[in-house]
């Protein structure tokens, strides 16, 4: 299985860090970062069990699929 590398985008909203990871368009939250992005890591995992296309799809792909 090839790994795949996902970016985590993060920022402040009152007390909760909110982790967005923008190639696959989950959003988590947490108390802290770290588990803002532990929280985001398992939410994109269900996310392409359920929708594994995602994982497979280029960008350039998606694009013309919109």
């Amino acid at each position: 299985m090839a790994v795949q590398t996902f970016t985590a985008v993060i920022h402040k909203e009152d007390d909760l860090y909110i982790a967005d990871c923008p190639e696959v368009g989950t959003v988590s939250q947490g108390h802290t970062v770290e588990e803002a992005v532990a929280n985001l890591k398992e939410a994109t995992q269900l996310y392409l069990e359920e929708f594994p296309w995602q994982a497979r799809i280029t960008p350039e792909e998606f694009i013309e699929n919109i």
